[in-house]
C-alpha cells in the first residue's frame, strides 16, 4: 500500500466509527506483511538451497578430483540429475587417490548432513565398508561405482567397467604388438583399489593362459597414484630392465602418464611397446604418433550417468539391477578416429 493511499484512508475516517474501521484495516495489513515474511524464510536444512526447493541432494564422491577420468564421471552424473529434474549433484572427493581417511571423512560428513543418497567410488575395497554400512543404518541409499566394495550387502547397485576384462584386453593388445613373444613389465597402482587389482589380475592371467612365449619380468611394483610418483618408479624399473624389456602395461591414467614420461626420458619411446589404461591429451598424442600401441578405454560419462540414474530409480521405489556394466574398449593408432573410439578418447568433462 502506497503512502498516498494510506493518507487518503486516514483522512476518510475521522469519526470514532471511522477510527475503528481504520484500526481493523491496519491490523489486517500487518498480518499480511507478517505472513509474507514467513514465506521468505530460508530453505529448511536438508533441502536444496539457492532456489532448489524440494530437490533430492545426491552426494557423488570420486576417488579423487584431479584426473581426467573423474571430470567425465562428473559430467555424466550431472546430466542424469538434470534429466531427472528433481535432483542435484553435490560433487566432493579427496584431492589425491591415496587419501583413504579423507574419503571416509567426506562420506561421514554427507551422512551427518542427511543427504538423500550417496554415489561412491571407494578408494579401498575394505576401508570404506564401515561408512557405507553407517549410511545404510541412517536410511541413506548408496550406489558404488568404478571400484568395488568387499561387502556389498548394504549397497543398492554397483556400476562399473568389467575391469578384469579390461586387463585381458590390455594383454591381448600388447601380445599382438609383440607378435606373441617377448618380455614385459606391468606397473601396479595402489593396494586396496579393487578396480585396478582386477585389471592387474586379468592382464597377468591372460598372458599366462594364452601367450606362453611372453615372460613377465616385473609385476610387483606399485607406481603410485600420481604421475610424479609413477614417473619416478617407472624410470627406476625400466632403467633396470632396459636391455630386456619389450613391452609395458600401466593400469590407470596417472601410472600411464608417468610411464610415458619414463620411456621418453630413457629414450625407449617407440622401442618398447606400451599399452595404457584411460586416456589424457599426452597419451592420446602418443597414440597418434605410434608411441603408445593401445589405450584401454572405459566410458566414464556413462558410468557417472548410470550411477546417479540408478540411485534415483531406487529412491523412487523402482527395482534396479545389482550390477551394471558400462563397457570396455581398446583404442589403437589405426582405429582412433572411428566414431566410438574418438568419443571415448575425448569424453565430455566438467572443469
Amino acid at each position: 500500500m502506497s503512502i498516498v493511499k494510506t493518507h487518503q484512508i486516514t483522512s476518510s475516517y475521522t469519526s470514532k466509527e471511522g477510527r475503528s474501521v481504520l484500526t481493523r484495516i491496519l491490523a489486517l495489513c500487518a498480518l499480511a506483511m507478517l505472513m509474507a515474511g514467513c514465506n521468505n524464510n530460508p530453505t529448511p536444512q536438508g533441502e536444496a538451497g539457492s532456489g532448489g526447493g524440494d530437490k533430492l541432494q545426491i552426494a557423488v564422491i570420486p576417488k579423487g578430483t584431479t584426473h581426467e577420468f573423474w571430470k567425465s564421471v562428473h559430467a555424466g552424473a550431472r546430466q542424469a540429475a538434470e534429466e531427472a529434474g528433481n535432483a542435484e549433484v553435490i560433487w566432493k572427493g579427496p584431492l589425491l587417490e591415496n587419501d583413504r581417511d579423507g574419503q571416509i571423512s567426506v562420506v561421514e560428513d554427507f551422512i551427518v548432513k542427511d543427504v538423500d543418497g550417496i554415489v561412491l567410488a571407494p578408494l579401498d575395497s575394505s576401508a570404506l565398508i564401515d561408512s557405507v554400512l553407517h549410511a545404510s543404518e541412517e536410511d541413506i541409499p548408496v550406489v558404488i561405482f568404478d571400484s568395488g566394495l568387499a561387502d556389498e550387502s548394504a549397497i543398492v547397485s554397483y556400476v562399473a567397467t568389467d575391469n578384469y576384462r579390461g586387463g585381458q584386453l590390455a594383454a591381448e593388445r600388447l601380445a599382438e604388438s609383440l607378435d606373441g613373444k617377448g618380455e614385459v613389465i606391468m606397473f601396479r597402482y595402489n593396494p586396496g583399489s579393487e578396480s585396478t587389482e582386477q585389471r592387474e589380475e586379468g592382464f597377468l592371467e591372460k598372458l599366462a593362459a594364452d601367450y606362453p612365449e611372453i615372460k613377465v619380468i616385473s609385476s610387483d611394483q606399485y607406481a603410485g597414484t600420481t604421475p610424479e610418483s609413477s614417473l619416478e618408479k617407472a624410470t627406476e624399473v625400466l632403467d633396470k630392465y632396459r636391455d630386456e624389456v619389450d613391452g609395458v602395461f600401466a593400469v590407470c591414467e596417472p601410472n600411464a602418464t608417468g610411464t610415458l614420461g619414463a620411456l621418453r626420458e630413457l629414450n625407449l619411446l617407440g622401442k618398447v611397446k606400451f599399452v595404457a589404461f584411460d586416456p589424457n591429451p599426452d597419451l592420446i598424442n602418443a597414440l597418434e604418433q605410434g608411441n603408445v600401441t593401445g589405450i584401454v578405454l572405459q566410458d566414464p560419462v556413462t558410468m557417472g550417468y548410470q550411477a546417479v540414474k540408478t540411485l534415483l530409480a531406487s529412491i523412487n521405489g523402482e527395482e534396479v539391477e545389482k550390477r551394471i556394466k558400462t563397457g570396455e574398449y581398446v583404442a589403437t593408432p589405426d582405429n582412433r578416429e572411428e566414431e566410438q573410439m574418438h568419443k571415448l578418447l575425448h569424453p565430455i568433462q566438467v572443469d
